[in-house]
Parts: C-alpha cells; structure tokens; sequence
C-alpha cells in the first residue's frame, strides 16, 4: 500500500535567538493542506511573503543554509527541515517573525521532541519518491567532498568525516529507515573551529553564537591573555578547556559532529521536495555540497520527466481500440483527435494511448501545406480527450457523463508533431476526484522524446437526458 503524506496534527512553537543575527525571533510551524509541500512564510514582513522550502531556491550556504525568494529570505533552516523530514512531516507553513530560525541549542533536539508529543494528521494524497535507479555522484575534489547516491529500496546515510584534526579524528554515523531520529540524531549539536570562530565572531557574524549552542573545538594550547579575550568575548567567566572543547562540554555521543554534519545532511536533503529511494554515502559533505547535489539530484528528475514511464508492447492487445473509444467519448471525426488504441490503464490513476498522424488528418491542408505540422491546441486537445477518457472509466455508468475542462495549465510544446509520428500520450490523475472535478496530469511524447505537456482540471458532468 502506497505511504500517505502527513502534517502535524496541531500548531507548534519554538523561541530563541538566530545564531547569525542575534536576533530574538519565534517561529509556528502550521499544519497544511496535502501536495503543499513545506513553505516558510516571512509574517514580519508586508504581505507575508512565502518562501517554498525548495534546493531552487536556495541562495547562501557560507553558515547554513539560506532559501530567497522575492527579496524574502529565510536563514539557518537546515535543522528544522530536518527534524520535519526525517520524522514524516510532508506539508507544512512555517511563519518566521525575522529573518532567521532560532538556533535554540545548536540541534534539532527541541524540534524534534516537540514534533514527536503533537503527533502527525495523516493525509488523502499519496507521497511522491525518487527511486535512484543508477549511481550518482557529486564531488569536490580539492575539499575533499563526496556524495555518492546509490540505488535501494530505502533510504539510508552513512557519512564520514575527517578534518584532519587531533580533537575530532575519524568519526562515522550512519542512519537507517528504523533507526530513532529524535534520540540518535536530533540531539546532535553544530560544532565550529577555535580558529574559524575567532574572526567570524570579531566580524560580528554570528552574534547569537554562544557555549550554549555550538560545540568549540580548541585544537592548538590557548595562552593566558587569549582566554581572557575568550572570556570578554562571551561574556563569560569560567571558561575552560578541557579535552579539546571550550568550556569542560560532555559531548553527547562520542561520534556527536559526525551525526550532526548528518542531521544537516538530511534537512538539505529534504530540500529535493520528493522522498529518496535509495543509499548516501557521504564523505565531509557541507551545505554547499548537499544543496548543490540536489539540484543536481532535480536536474536528473526533471530529464527522467521528460521521457515516457511506459513503452509500447506490440504482443499486448489493447486495453480499448477505436470502437471502444467511440462508445466512451461523445467526440466524432474530425473532433476525435486521439487514440487509435488505449494500451494501458488502470482506473482512477493513469491511461496510456497512442494515435499515428496520418499526413490525411484535415488540419494539415491548412496548417501547413508546403510544412505541415500538427497544431499546439490539437495536441492539446487529443491529451484532453485522452484524459476524459481516463476520468470518465473512473466512474459508474460512464456512458452517462461528459468531462469539461474548466482550467489548462503550465502547457509547454518541446517538439514539433509532422506526418508519420506515432503519439504516445500518458496521463495520471494527481489527486483523487473530489465532487466531480478531477486535477490531471498530460504528456505527449514521440519516440523517446516530450512534444506537449500540460496539467488540466476537468469537471464530471451528466448528459441532459
């Protein structure tokens, strides 16, 4: 059985300063309605923008991850969208009253408990995956960075990290489908250099950064006159090393800065908009590298898109041939556009049909005579009957109904339809049908290749007696 998405089953709040800014800011996470997917909304801000919690629109990863739309930003959201994720929120608002998240103890561990104690709202639509079906990798060989995806019937993340440091050595974490997030994972805290703090703080760039929500890794001895600077700079008296760490601090798991680069990993991740099927390996990934890798990870999608999910079999008979069509479909020639056969289908969800353009059809008299070249709007039209089609064989007593298209939306032609091609047309709903008006998905393909696309809202209607 198909996973339903989820959203939270009430409104949670969390308080605190933004590492960065320094800022007190409170951030409400709503719950929100099916395939609306993630979205940070700006409330301090006149008309309260919305940014979509998306790789597209990530705009700075130098310390966190930042997403920008229209001049609205939203930073450091990295550990939210992890702990929301990770633990099966789909959909969600989140309302920001500054410009940054708050950073509360340097991990997801307030969000995720607090996620965990208001329960999830199961929802009607189905969640979407990728499924990897072959090897991807990312690099940055002079860092070296690398992310390598894998195919699998899971996801899951082993990462390692190496910074060439005595403090830190080699540390492993890993993460399974039925491991714990909220205690393996979220408590995990951000942890920065000694002597990358030092500038970032003097620069005044991270001035909600304390010992409170960050682990310092103290690499080198620190003299006398450089602690009580340390101890100006944090305003704080009793600061100590002990063991390689500012301030006497208990990690709270011996490989703690590898499961948090692993916690970023997954809210970056997260920022793909579809749940992954498959195995990470990661090896001193950042968010540079995790953002940059989904986008790549989309790229790949958006081509897989583009090409058609089934092929023909010329050793199955059709599911319906014409006649069968022109029982189904109140259209008549020359207005019966599509299907000289309907190979696949399966009710209430997708159809699979094909028509081979003749250089007979009567539009290409006119359209053109010395170049013709099958109109936009008919291509249009064929998937629309294609998907009434589809809508109609979803009903009881189909005979009895008509679909009319109310809306048409995102249409795109990638490739002009001449005599002699052979349409391929796959349509899917994208929802279940909710009082007589169903959401549809259309592709026309010619080979291998996207000729039409578009999305189509059509409502069910009954023939006048």
């Amino acid at each position: 059985m198909a996973a339903k998405q989820q959203t939270l089953k009430a409104p949670i709040s969390f308080s605190g300063t933004g590492l960065h800014t320094g800022v007190k800011v409170t951030m409400t996470v709503h719950p929100a309605p099916e395939n609306s997917g993630i979205v940070f909304r700006r409330i301090d801000l006149e008309g309260k923008p919305e940014i979509p919690a998306l790789c597209d629109y990530v705009t700075d990863t130098s310390r966190g991850t930042t997403i920008e739309k229209d001049g609205a930003r939203v930073a450091t959201i990295e550990h939210i969208m992890s702990a929301l994720w990770t633990l099966g929120v789909d959909n969600a608002t989140i309302d920001v009253d500054a410009g940054e998240t708050p950073i509360m103890d340097g991990s997801a561990k307030e969000y995720a408990k607090t996620i965990v104690e208001t329960g999830l709202q199961h929802q009607e639509a189905e969640r979407t995956y990728y499924h990897v079906t072959e090897k991807m990798v990312y690099t940055i060989p002079e860092k070296g960075v690398a992310i390598i995806l894998y195919p699998d019937d899971e996801f899951s993340v082993s990462l390692h990290v190496d910074y060439n440091s005595k403090v830190i050595g080699n540390q492993y974490a890993t993460f399974d489908p039925e491991d714990d997030y909220a205690a393996k994972i979220a408590p995990c805290r951000t942890f920065v250099f000694l002597h990358d703090l030092e500038p970032l703080m003097k620069m005044n760039l991270i001035k909600g950064g304390d010992l409170d929500n960050a682990i310092v890794v103290v690499e080198n001895p620190v003299p006398d006159d450089q602690l009580e600077h340390l101890k100006k700079i944090f305003n704080k008296q009793d600061i100590r090393i002990t063991g390689g760490y500012l301030n006497n601090l208990e990690l709270r798991f011996n490989n703690e800065l590898a499961r948090h680069k692993l916690l970023d990993l997954l809210g970056d991740f997260a920022l793909l908009g579809k749940r992954i099927k498959g195995r990470v390996w990661a090896t001193r990934p950042g968010h540079f590298a995790n953002t940059e890798f989904m986008k790549q990870v989309k790229r790949t999608i958006r081509r897989e898109g583009e090409k058609p999910r089934f092929q023909y079999d010329c050793r199955k008979p059709p599911v319906y041939d014409i006649n069968d069509i022109r029982r189904m479909l109140p259209h008549r020639p020359p207005f019966l556009l599509v299907l000289d056969y309907v190979e696949d289908y399966e009710p209430g969800e997708y159809a699979v049909a094909y028509k081979c353009v003749s250089y007979r059809e009567e539009f290409f008299a006119g359209h053109f005579p010395q170049e013709p070249v099958m109109p936009g709007v008919l291509i249009v039209e064929a998937m629309a009957q294609c998907c009434g089609m589809l809508v109609l064989r979803s009903i009881p007593d189909p005979e009895h109904y008509s679909t009319y298209f109310m809306k048409i939306d995102g249409v795109k032609f990638k490739r002009k339809v001449v005599p002699g091609d052979t349409l391929h047309f796959e349509v899917q709903l994208l929802e279940p049908i909710r009082r007589g008006v169903a959401v549809v998905e259309g592709k026309a393909f010619v080979g291998e290749t996207l000729a039409c696309e578009a999305t189509m809202m059509a409502q069910i209607v009954k023939n006048k007696e």
